[in-house]
């Protein structure tokens, strides 16, 4: 397992799952020029636990169920991770978010709210 370098630590990038191309081309748009996005269906393509401790946060979109499970997502980051990275999630009906919620989500958005609030995001976790 490698360590994290304060330079690492230091670079300014959040996750997005997600398979709706239309979604990642909105959020793309709206990506800060010193922000890297990594798009991913797996957790696991992002490396160990301490590679995803690294991101500032996480977008989850709540209507894939074929791509991934959302809820076994959320429980790989704070249980199996024990990581504490803010879940902001988007889509879903009532039922999944409750789900979602109990297992320590942070926010949940529609899609359009999702990308309103994105900017104020980036400013948020811009240090």
């Amino acid at each position: 397992m490698s360590s994290p370098t304060i330079e690492l630590r230091l670079q300014k990038r959040f996750i997005l799952m997600t398979t709706n191309t239309d979604f990642q081309e909105k959020v793309r748009e709206l990506v800060p020029d010193d922000w890297s996005l990594s798009v991913v269906t797996d957790l696991d393509d992002l490396g160990e636990w301490n590679e995803v401790l690294l991101y500032r946060f996480l977008l989850m979109d709540l209507d894939e169920f074929d791509a991934f499970d959302p809820l076994d997502v959320i429980r790989q980051i704070r249980m199996q991770y024990q990581i504490n990275i803010p879940v902001f999630c988007f889509g879903g009906d009532s039922d999944i978010q409750d789900e979602m919620r109990l297992s320590r989500a942070d926010r949940f958005f529609s899609q359009p709210q999702m990308l309103e609030s994105l900017p104020q995001y980036f400013a948020q976790y811009n240090w």
